[in-house]
């Protein structure tokens, strides 16, 4: 058999004549007519179902529900296919280790074994989850990530501080790939604040003069905290103007003030399907890549579509891993809802809110349903929070579900403070939590700020 060299498994001006970048995108394909766009998604949704029937972990997913190739003549028929989440990623792995059979490295494609990519996911709650790439659906993730920068302002020759975490994650080494090979822009790259100390990240940024940041809201945030401490001025010793990030539901003006006033773009992706939605220049939530990334809102209980601008998990389908991990209707069980107003910028590519939270994740309180994610934005409302909190979950004998909040405070940790905290939250969330007042900092080994891309915000004790 055969074997590709990583370069010789795609034609790159094929890949950007395909999944055009800058201008090509912005003045050409997300003007698209909503018929045209379909034509093309249908297109590509064939040739990835065509794959995906080779691999024995579609056969058994889909033969389990009695589905033939047949059964689905385009993508007018997805929702007739299964959606599968993580579980059944790791129920291939234990059955065919270390891999699983969900990935289809070993089976051809016109008598060649493509190259493969391998990085795997956190592992924090177990076993490491494998994330698969070949060689031309690596690029192609990288791209999209690109186009978003650079629909974001992203120049070349800018310099950008990257805190996205490297080793076995996907993140930190897609992001690093995405600036280097299609922006042409100056790139640091010096990770989580357990790869570069914190204090070393800020002088970084000083010596270089970065005035663009991409990572995680949370720890951008505590960089600007631990340049004050050092003397150095966010905006001015370090002329950061963009935030290009991972902002979730945290609160845009207090980040956007840390650092002098720095205009903030969100986007939305997960380790398994890359790049799927980016915030335009418009402000007006995140456009969907939809010539890449096909996108459903689904219900979280009966995992059926909702109308749209309602709240749901959002299901995706890569339309261009068509090699090496074909992704069909991927449940990230990260919650959205569509925006249904028209795009002040012409685009007819679709919007979402963004990050809303993980239905995984979700606290029912007497009925109603409680993100931790959520928590931060309420929070700031209190001009005494430090900018940290975690949630804890438990559930008493009688079966009913409790939530406590500790919150990092500069104020008193008195009663009276800590009242004033449950009433803001019962007030802006309708249900009674308990509070719990802490030190600023004694939250960090907790949360992992530090060390991890994303911060803990959910001890989950209900099933201990």
């Amino acid at each position: 058999m055969n074997h590709l060299s990583y370069f010789e498994s795609f034609d790159i001006r094929q890949i950007l004549s395909d999944y055009p970048l800058g201008d090509d995108f912005t003045l050409r394909l997300a003007k698209i007519s909503r018929d045209a766009l379909f034509d093309l998604q249908n297109q590509r949704f064939q040739k990835l179902m065509a794959r995906a029937w080779q691999i024995p972990f579609y056969q058994r997913l889909w033969g389990a529900k009695g589905l033939v190739p047949a059964d689905i003549s385009g993508l007018q028929d997805i929702t007739r296919l299964p959606t599968f989440g993580k579980q059944e990623i790791m129920d291939s792995v234990a059955m065919a280790p270390p891999l699983g059979d969900f990935h289809g490295a070993d089976i051809p494609i016109n008598g060649c074994r493509w190259p493969m990519i391998l990085h795997t996911t956190s592992g924090t709650t177990g076993r490491p989850q494998p994330l698969l790439f070949s060689p031309k659906s690596r690029e192609i993730q990288s791209l999209l990530l690109a186009r978003i920068y650079r629909m974001q302002g992203l120049q070349a020759q800018e310099v950008v501080h990257s805190v996205y975490g490297h080793g076995m994650i996907n993140g930190g080494h897609y992001v690093r790939e995405a600036i280097l090979h299609y922006t042409n822009a100056l790139l640091i790259t010096p990770g989580t604040g357990v790869e570069t100390p914190s204090v070393k990240q800020v002088e970084l940024m000083r010596d270089f003069g970065v005035n663009v940041v991409v990572g995680f809201a949370d720890y951008i945030k505590r960089l600007a905290d631990v340049a004050r401490e050092q003397g150095i001025t966010p905006g001015k010793d370090i002329p950061v103007k963009r935030i290009c990030g991972h902002l979730g539901r945290e609160s845009r003006e207090s980040l956007s003030q840390a650092w002098g006033g720095a205009e903030l773009y969100d986007w939305y992706g997960v380790g398994d399907t890359g790049a799927i939605a980016g915030e335009g220049p418009d402000h007006d939530g995140l456009y969907l890549m939809e010539d890449a990334q096909y996108v459903e809102v689904a219900d979280v209980e009966t995992g059926l579509p909702v109308p749209k601008g309602d709240v749901g998990d959002i299901v995706v389908t890569c339309l261009y891993k068509d090699d090496i991990y074909p992704i069909i209707r991927f449940n990230t069980h990260d919650i959205t809802q569509v925006i249904t107003r028209p795009s002040s910028l012409g685009f007819n590519f679709q919007r979402i809110a963004g990050f809303l939270g993980r239905s995984d994740n979700m606290v029912k309180l007497r009925g109603i349903n409680i993100f931790p994610q959520a928590m931060g934005p309420i929070l700031e409302e209190r001009a005494d929070f430090a900018g940290e909190f975690l949630c804890t979950a438990l559930r008493d004998a009688a079966g009913r579900d409790e939530l406590i909040v500790s919150i990092e405070t500069n104020g008193e940790k008195n009663q009276a403070h800590a009242q004033a905290y449950r009433e803001l939250l019962k007030r802006k969330l309708g249900v009674e939590i308990q509070v719990e007042l802490v030190a600023p900092q004694a939250l960090a080994e907790l949360t992992g700020i530090e060390s991890r891309q994303k911060p803990i915000r959910l001890i989950d004790k209900r099933f201990a």
